[in-house]
């Protein structure tokens, strides 16, 4: 045996150690990531740009424009259900990230050639455009991995395709960073951010055709289903059914309570750091420690803990998480007890969290994976998010700490879970 055959046993050998990889698996697992890595490194070059635009008229401007965001979802759930219902999926996941990307080469004309729009309507609109843009293809890109993968492979895969995404977060959010400034000897407008967004969005579709080409990798038979010809059956099916409704309820108090945490970090990081530079600074190290941690967990302990707790017990994770967190800022409601919390709640969000999240459709119909899955991902999220930004206003007038109101949020999220566990156990032993 030659020295590159022995290098390559041993790398296999290490991947079904640590990754707990099968035979077989290892081509659809590194697609699966590349293609989650060049979708959220297309984002993270335009999330920065988001952000000072949404601001920049004034941090007041933000519940009206998470108010338009969900609208617009209303509008984008039918016509991208009308999309699902007409194509295969193999054609019409293409053909959104192609139509994403012809939006933002419209965007590269408009911001280019007209000579105000930081904080204008048209960065207001990119603004709702880029929240719908974010959860869109992210869900289709979890509703396809549902499909390759079944749910054994989905606990022992999940956290390596998930890391895919995160090293695409940390590399788009650091090459933002540096050609904003001009740190390499370029220094890049919104416009030209944009651009390189299409050329991640493009790469990913690359991938993504890959990851189809390797569809026998589940021997279930609803992976060769498609997604029948009624773009309201999605919505119908989480009226019908209890299950879905229990997923619908998870995820808005995922997002009321991350709503939540964001007002509360604004205002102690307000408090303890007089100037900008410290403030972004104390932002930074608490994005690093919430990627090392999600890296961390997503190489060595997501799978292990899928599959010794289960789905059902992973569930119930962040809620409690949350519960200890909001309680700990309540009695210390300063940066040190912020930061923990923060990077505790996102590093077990991206790396335990939302893999079981994504394994709860796995058992299910094309039709609820790929209707209902969007409904849910993307209008009832921003609902939530639209809630727990709204709510503060409204306890502020009624002389109600938010503190409080955000505990007991968290206690019902964390019966909510454990209720949503007993529902997927019921479905499984049927």
């Amino acid at each position: 045996m030659n020295a590159s055959n022995i290098n390559s046993t041993a790398v296999h050998s290490l991947l079904q150690r640590v990754v707990l990889l099968r035979v077989g698996e290892g081509r659809a697992l590194i697609w699966a990531a590349a293609y989650f890595f060049f979708l959220l490194l297309s984002f993270y070059f335009l999330r920065p740009v988001r952000e000072a635009m949404g601001i920049a008229k004034g941090v007041d401007k933000l519940p009206w424009l998470m108010t338009a965001t969900m609208l617009a979802m209303l509008v984008a759930n039918p016509v991208y259900a009308m999309l699902v219902s007409k194509l295969a999926r193999r054609r019409f996941i293409p053909i959104v990230s192609h139509f994403f990307a012809a939006n933002l080469l419209i965007f590269v004309f408009l911001f280019k050639f007209l000579p105000e729009h930081g904080g204008t309507v048209l960065g207001y609109v990119f603004y709702v455009w880029l929240s719908v843009f974010n959860l869109f293809v992210v869900s289709i890109f979890w509703s396809l991995m549902t499909d390759v993968f079944n749910e054994d492979q989905g606990k022992r895969l999940f956290g390596m395709i998930s890391m895919g995404g995160t090293l695409g977060a940390i590399v788009g959010a650091a090459t933002t960073e540096a050609l904003s400034r001009g740190s390499w000897g370029i220094k890049l407008e919104p416009a030209g951010l944009m651009l390189l967004a299409c050329v991640g969005l493009e790469l990913a579709v690359m991938c993504m055709l890959r990851v189809a080409a390797n569809f026998n990798l589940s021997a279930s038979e609803q992976t060769v289903k498609e997604p029948g010809p009624d773009f309201r059956q999605g919505f119908r099916l989480i009226l019908g059914s209890s299950y879905l409704q229990m997923i619908c309820l998870f995820i808005l108090l995922f997002a009321v309570t991350s709503t939540f945490l964001y007002l509360m970090q604004a205002d102690i990081v307000a408090r303890s750091f007089t100037d900008n530079a410290a403030r972004t600074a104390a932002f930074a190290r608490m994005d690093l420690w919430g990627n090392v941690l999600t890296l961390s967990l997503q190489l060595f302990v997501t799978s292990r803990l899928l599959r010794g707790l289960g789905v059902s017990g992973v569930l119930l994770i962040l809620p409690l998480v949350t519960i200890t967190g909001f309680g700990a800022l309540l009695i210390w409601p300063g940066f040190a007890a912020l930061a923990i919390v923060q990077v505790l709640r996102r590093g077990l969000h991206y790396a335990v969290d939302r893999p079981a999240r994504e394994i709860l459709y796995i058992n299910l119909g094309p039709d609820e994976r790929y209707k209902s899955k969007a409904f849910i991902d993307t209008f009832v999220y921003r609902g939530g998010d639209m809630l727990g930004v709204w709510i503060p206003s409204l306890l502020a007038w009624l002389a109600i700490p938010l503190g409080i109101v955000a505990l007991s949020t968290a206690t019902v999220w964390l019966w909510v879970s454990a209720a949503l566990g007993r529902s997927l156990q019921r479905r499984s032993s049927e």
